[in-house]
C-alpha cells in the first residue's frame, strides 16, 4: 500500500469518534493525575499513557482489518470464546487475590483483566449468532443457546466474585435479545428465572460482604456509615460539594486528602465533579452522548446484520458500564467496581474498548 493510499485510508476513518474518544481519556488522564497529587505518586498516570498509546496502535490495526472475517469465520469466533473462557478459569489458580477477588494477571507492575477480552468476545459472538437468526427469534431455543454462551463464563466471574461485570454482560444479552427482536413473553419468563437465581444466590453463594453491599443500597439508613455505607457517603460529599464550577484541579479535599476510596477506578465521576463542578459533568456527559451517537451512527448505517448488531452491542456495554458507574457514584445503585469506560484508571478496559473501537472504524470503512 502506498503512501497516498494510506492517507487516503486514515481519511476514511471516523474522527468525530475519535476526537470524542480522545476527550473523554484526556478528562480521565486529567482526574487520574489530579488524584495521585497528594501521595506524590505518578505511576498510575504514567501507565494510563502507555495504554492509551498501546490502544490507539490497536484500534488503527484493527481498523485496517477486514471486519468480514468475524462475521464469516465462525471457528475464529469459537477459538477467541475458548481462549477467553481458559483465562477465566486460570484466574482461580495462577492470579493473585486483592481484596478478596482474584481477578487479575499480575504481570510486574502490570495487571490484565480477562473480563475485558471477554466481553468483547462475547459481542462479536452475540452478534454473529443474531445476525443469521433474526428471523427465527420466535423461537426460545435461541435465547437459550445464546444465553448459554454468557452463562458459561459468567459462572467463572461469578465465582472470583466480581457481580459488577456479570451485570454488564448480562445487560448486553438482554439489549441485543431486545433489538434481535425477542418476544414479549420470552423477555417475562428470563426476568422470572433471573429473579428465582437470584434468591437462590442470595441463600446459598452471596458473600456477607456483597449482601451488605445490596442492603445498604435498598435501605441505606441501615449502612454503617463507617463500613459499607463509608465509600458512598465520600462520594455523595464530593459531588455535592462541587458546585457549579468545582473546587479547581487539585484542591478538591475528599480526592486529595484521601477521603475519597478508589478515585482512580471506582469514584472517578465524583473526582470530575469535586473538582470541575456541573459544568465538569456536563461535559463529560456531552462527550460520552457525542461518543455513543457516533457509535449508533454506524450502526444504523450498517449495510446488514452482524456489523448493526456488533455496534449496538458494544454501544451497550459502554452505556451500562457508565450507568451503573455513574449510579454507584451517587448512591442510586450498590457499589459493585464498575469503571467508567475511557476515564477511570485501567489497561484492559482501555485496550479493550480501543481493539472495539478499531472494529468499528473497520466497519465505518466499508
Amino acid at each position: 500500500m502506498g503512501g497516498k493510499e494510506k492517507i487516503l485510508q486514515l481519511k476514511n476513518l471516523d474522527w468525530l469518534l475519535i476526537i470524542a474518544t480522545l476527550l473523554l481519556v484526556a478528562m480521565g488522564l486529567v482526574a487520574i493525575y489530579s488524584s495521585s497529587l497528594q501521595k506524590g505518586d505518578f505511576l498510575n498516570f504514567k501507565k494510563q499513557l502507555f495504554f492509551l498509546f498501546l490502544g490507539l496502535f490497536f484500534m488503527f490495526f484493527l481498523s485496517f482489518f477486514d471486519w468480514r472475517t468475524f462475521r464469516d469465520d465462525p471457528y475464529l469466533i469459537l477459538i477467541f470464546y475458548l481462549i477467553a473462557i481458559f483465562l477465566l478459569i486460570g484466574l482461580f489458580f495462577w492470579a493473585p487475590e486483592i481484596r478478596g477477588v482474584k481477578g487479575w494477571y499480575k504481570i510486574g507492575e502490570f495487571s490484565f483483566d480477562p473480563i475485558e477480552l471477554t466481553k468483547l468476545v462475547l459481542i462479536i459472538l452475540l452478534a454473529k449468532y443474531f445476525s443469521t437468526r433474526h428471523v427465527e427469534m420466535y423461537r426460545f431455543r435461541h435465547i437459550i443457546l445464546s444465553g448459554f454462551y454468557v452463562l458459561l463464563p459468567s459462572i467463572f466471574i461469578f465465582f472470583q466474585p466480581n457481580l459488577g461485570s456479570i451485570l454488564v454482560i448480562l445487560s448486553l444479552w438482554f439489549g441485543i435479545l431486545i433489538v434481535s427482536g425477542i418476544k414479549l413473553k420470552h423477555f417475562f419468563i428470563l426476568c422470572l428465572v433471573f429473579i428465582i437465581l437470584f434468591l437462590i444466590s442470595w441463600m446459598t453463594v452471596l458473600k456477607d460482604y456483597q449482601k451488605e453491599r445490596i442492603i445498604s443500597f435498598i435501605q441505606p439508613h441501615l449502612a454503617d456509615p463507617l463500613k459499607i455505607g463509608w465509600s458512598q457517603n465520600q462520594a455523595k460529599i464530593a459531588i455535592g460539594s462541587g458546585g457549579l464550577w468545582g473546587k479547581g484541579f487539585g484542591k478538591g479535599s475528599q480526592t486529595q486528602y484521601g477521603f475519597l476510596p478508589e478515585p482512580q477506578t471506582d469514584f472517578t465521576f465524583a473526582v470530575v465533579a469535586e473538582e470541575f463542578g456541573l459544568i465538569g459533568v456536563i461535559i463529560l456527559f456531552f462527550f460520552f452522548s457525542f461518543f455513543l451517537w457516533r457509535i449508533f451512527k454506524i450502526s444504523f448505517s450498517a449495510k446488514n446484520n452482524f456489523p448493526r448488531l456488533f455496534a449496538i452491542g458494544f454501544a451497550i456495554s459502554i452505556f451500562s458500564q457508565f450507568f451503573i458507574h455513574i449510579g454507584m457514584n451517587l448512591g442510586i445503585l450498590p457499589i459493585i467496581g464498575i469503571p467508567l469506560p475511557l476515564v477511570s484508571y485501567g489497561g484492559s478496559n482501555l485496550i479493550m474498548t480501543f481493539m472495539g473501537l478499531g472494529i468499528l472504524q473497520s466497519i465505518y470503512r466499508s
